[in-house]
């Protein structure tokens, strides 16, 4: 488990910094073109930076996991994972729809609360287990 959280928790880091920089330079000069707004792009760079955050605490998790053996941390950790892809796949897919020719989208915008969801999950799941340690 521990390899595959911090396997992911790093993947999901390298492609954050990749789609943070693709926001401030690609998609920015987009923006005279009408195909991504303002709005857009600031949507897009949400979604980068809640999966670094996410990432971050991926990688703690994945290095405390074993110290722990915790069964709490590891649910917290499916739940980070799932809200990354879910919460900022779905914005990013959304912010870009229209620029990269992605029709009838409305489905995706019940998914990004879920992703969000799942993060709430996680850090309440990680509060839960900090109070099961022992002394």
């Amino acid at each position: 488990m521990k390899k595959t959280i911090l396997f992911f928790a790093s993947i999901s880091g390298a492609l954050a910094v990749a789609l943070g920089a693709m926001a401030a330079h690609g998609l920015k000069e987009k923006i005279s073109t009408g195909l991504i707004t303002e709005q857009n792009l600031q949507t897009f760079e949400t979604a980068a930076k809640y999966q670094m955050y996410h990432s971050i605490v991926l990688l703690v998790i994945g290095f405390v996991i074993d110290k722990y053996h915790n069964n709490l941390l590891k649910k917290a950790a499916h739940c980070f994972m799932a809200g990354i892809v879910l919460f900022s796949g779905s914005l990013y897919l959304l912010s870009t729809a229209k620029l990269i020719g992605i029709p009838y989208t409305n489905w995706l915008g019940p998914i990004t609360p879920i992703g969000g969801l799942f993060f709430i999950a996680g850090w309440i799941l990680m509060g839960v287990s900090a109070l099961k340690l022992q002394k």
